[in-house]
């Protein structure tokens, strides 16, 4: 038992690692890959079609060779949800365009009240005054080091309502779909992936017209720009898959929360590797994140020890009582066929459960 939870935990940390590393290496990538001191290519609609083309083709070969099971999901659901997530990545790129910087990472803070109040309305879930303390503090910390000049407008503000929304609800929709059809992280993934790749390979040079005045098929590419869609599209197979991971082991909450901790990485590194600077604002703001992040961690472990304290204790085998009874039960009464004996059986075992509970 102490093995199992030994491993679970190392999956469970594993799951973080890989997210945290594949995002903030995607960031750096997609930084100087898009940024005009570097390759200029601002097409982040389109960039993003082959992330998703990349990851479809890593899960078709998966299939091919039997390293993955592939199971049914009604394709109504899965475009259903390829929808809502290219309306995410849509609306996120507009948001960035149309609002100031500040505003910006104002409604991606959001998303974290928003995924609570959503998982109370879709699921019913309660949460604990710890949890909810812990919320505040992640939020206003990131806010602290994030947060700069505060402008809104009123189509800026629909798409960032837009944007919100449409990823609050792709992320409670991964950890549903997981649950309802018992399938893995990577399987969906597989799933998934062909058709965002096909819509926003399709629309995404257009949405990227509209954005930048520029269509991608005048983009001179070069050597360095292919090398690094190159690092960028492998990144993002690690980070698409460990997404998917991370919200079917834990919760959208949980990612959203613990997942700021990129934010404070991205910060840092910026530092370290661009010079960007680093004021005591900032530092003060990720050192009141991380402090959040402990206190999130440690309600929600909380949480489970209560919960599992006050669950009934069930057994996983008879006692010797109980098989003795059985056996004289089944043995007096005048068994003729596999069915009868069945049937005793079963109304011995709920007469014997329900003598010690009434005891």
């Amino acid at each position: 038992m102490e093995s199992e939870k030994k491993s679970s935990s190392v999956s469970d940390m594993g799951a973080w690692a890989m997210n945290v590393v594949s995002s903030v290496g995607i960031i750096m990538a997609n930084k100087q890959l898009m940024s005009s001191s570097g390759y200029a290519f601002s097409f982040a609609t389109t960039l993003t079609g082959f992330h998703f083309a990349v990851t479809a083709l890593v899960g078709l070969v998966s299939n091919a060779t039997g390293f993955s099971a592939s199971k049914h999901v009604p394709f109504w659901e899965l475009f259903w949800f390829s929808i809502v997530a290219n309306m995410s990545i849509t609306g996120m790129n507009f948001s960035l365009m149309l609002n100031s910087v500040g505003f910006y990472q104002i409604s991606k803070l959001s998303m974290i009240p928003v995924v609570c109040v959503m998982e109370w309305i879709l699921h019913s879930k309660q949460y604990s005054r710890e949890v909810k303390i812990a919320v505040v503090v992640v939020v206003l910390g990131v806010g602290v080091c994030t947060v700069t000049d505060v402008k809104v407008n009123v189509k800026g503000f629909v798409c960032a309502c837009v944007a919100v929304l449409s990823t609050s609800l792709q992320q409670i929709t991964i950890g549903s779909l997981q649950k309802k059809y018992s399938i893995g992280s990577f399987e969906l993934l597989s799933k998934t992936a062909p058709i965002q790749a096909a819509s926003l390979l399709i629309l995404g040079p257009f949405v990227d017209y509209i954005l930048s005045d520029k269509f991608v098929t005048n983009y001179k590419m070069s050597t360095g720009a292919i090398l690094f869609i190159l690092l960028s599209c492998s990144l993002a197979v690690f980070c698409n898959m460990s997404q998917y991971l991370c919200i079917g082991r834990f919760s959208a909450v949980s990612f959203q929360v613990l997942g700021h901790m990129k934010t404070v990485c991205v910060l840092t590194l910026g530092w370290l590797l661009f010079d960007s600077e680093l004021t005591f604002k900032n530092i003060m703001g990720m050192f009141l994140a991380v402090l959040g992040m402990v206190i999130y961690s440690w309600a929600v472990e909380s949480e489970k020890h209560s919960n599992n304290k006050t669950l009934p204790h069930t057994k996983n085998s008879l006692t010797e009582e109980e098989i003795r009874l059985l056996k004289e039960g089944v043995e007096t009464g005048p068994v003729k066929d596999v069915e009868l004996v069945l049937s005793r059986s079963e109304w011995i075992l709920r007469k014997i459960r329900a003598y010690k509970v009434d005891f």
